[in-house]
C-alpha cells in the first residue's frame, strides 16, 4: 500500500536525498554564474547559494527524521522547509524578472566597486576594454593595449565589458532562477510528505504507545 507507513518513509527519504543533490546543483550553478560574471557582486546569486547550503542542511535533518521517525525533527523540518520555499521562490522569481536596465545597473555597481586588478582580470578573461568604452576617465580602469582585441588595431576597437558581461549575467540569472524555481515546488511536496508521515503510526511500535 503506497499510502502506508513504509511507503511514506521511503518517499520522504528519497526526496531528501534528491534535495541533497539539488542543493549541490544550486550551489554549483550559482557559483559558476558568479565566477563568470566576475565584477558583479550580485546578492541575488549569493542568495541562491545560501538557499542551496540551507537546503542541504534541512535535507540532512529531514533524512534523519524520516529514517528514525523522529517527531521533533520532522516538525522543525516541515516548518523550516516551508519557510525556505517562500524565500527560494521569491529569490528565483527576482532572478527571472530582472530587466536589462537593472542588470546594467548591477554591472555598473559591481564595476565601480571593483579594484583595478579585478577590472584587469575581467578585461583579460572577456577580451574587452572598459565598462562602456576604452576612453574612460576613471583612474582605476586598467590599460587595454595588451589585450588580444587591441594588438591588431587599437583599444578603441575593443568591445566594451558591458557588451560582454551583460549576456553572461543574464544567463547566470536565468539558469539560477530557473533551477531554484523548479525545485522550490518540490519543497511543498516535502512538506506534505512530512506532515503525512509524522501522523502515521509505526506498525513495529508498541500499539499502546502515544503517537
Amino acid at each position: 500500500m503506497c499510502g502506508g507507513f513504509h511507503c511514506s518513509k521511503n518517499a520522504l527519504a528519497a526526496l531528501n536525498i534528491l534535495y541533497i543533490l539539488v542543493a549541490f546543483i544550486m550551489i554549483g550553478v550559482a557559483a559558476y554564474g558568479r565566477a563568470m560574471a566576475m565584477v558583479t557582486s550580485v546578492s541575488i546569486i549569493g542568495g541562491i547559494i545560501a538557499s542551496g547550503v540551507f537546503l542541504l542542511f534541512i535535507a540532512i535533518i529531514g533524512l534523519i527524521g524520516a529514517v528514525k521517525h523522529h517527531q521533533v525533527l520532522l516538525f522543525f523540518y516541515m516548518v523550516i522547509l516551508f519557510l525556505l520555499f517562500i524565500i527560494q521562490f521569491s529569490i528565483s522569481c527576482a532572478c527571472l524578472a530582472f530587466s536589462t536596465t537593472y542588470k546594467e545597473q548591477l554591472l555598473k555597481f559591481g564595476w565601480n566597486h571593483s579594484a583595478t586588478a579585478t577590472r584587469a582580470d575581467t578585461q583579460k578573461v572577456f577580451n574587452c576594454c572598459g565598462l562602456y568604452n576604452s576612453t574612460s576617465a576613471d583612474p582605476k580602469d586598467p590599460v587595454c593595449i595588451d589585450l588580444p582585441c587591441a594588438k591588431d588595431s587599437s583599444p578603441a576597437n575593443c568591445p566594451s565589458c558591458m557588451q560582454k558581461l551583460l549576456p553572461t549575467l543574464g544567463t547566470a540569472l536565468r539558469v539560477s532562477g530557473g533551477v531554484g524555481l523548479f525545485f522550490s515546488f518540490t519543497e511543498i511536496v516535502g512538506v506534505w510528505l512530512a506532515v503525512r508521515f509524522r501522523n502515521q503510526k509505526d506498525p513495529r511500535a508498541n500499539p499502546s504507545a502515544f503517537l
